[in-house]
């Protein structure tokens, strides 16, 4: 039986992350559609699942490309664009198998093969207790 391991990016950060409700919900559904280790579908194919046209994917995934939570790469056949959750927001079949990808993730990063998150540094968390003042734009 496989157990989904989520990156902790996004279970224990997602409140951290310097975008959008929209695209917040958006990561969300990302996560749940892509396969394990973090290819996505095509634009065409998430906009029919989304129930929205693809200039509308384009728009809520831009926020993710500039963070690199989402990669994209020009797919060699067919033309078109092919995206990938960064290997540090993907989920995973077992907690060894991300620790795996984290190593290699980190080993990639560190030679220039593959960007890093672009999440800013926080030095504060929501509240333990009572409401936190968090706005929906």
């Amino acid at each position: 039986m496989a157990v989904t391991v989520m990156s902790p990016l996004v279970a224990e950060r997602i409140w951290a992350l310097p975008i959008g409700a929209a695209a917040v919900k958006f990561l969300q559904y990302l996560v749940f559609r892509s396969e394990y280790g973090g290819s996505l579908p095509s634009q065409r194919q998430m906009a029919a699942e989304y129930k929205v046209k693809p200039p509308t994917i384009s728009a809520l995934m831009e926020p993710l490309f500039e963070l690199n939570i989402v990669l994209r790469s020009q797919a060699e056949e067919r033309g078109g664009n092919r995206y990938k959750l960064h290997p540090l927001a993907a989920k995973y079949e077992s907690a060894q198998e991300m620790e795996a990808a984290f190593a290699r993730a980190l080993q990639d990063m560190r030679a220039g093969r593959l960007p890093h998150v672009n999440l800013p540094e926080y030095r504060a968390t929501p509240p333990a207790e009572g409401r936190p003042d968090l706005r929906i734009a």
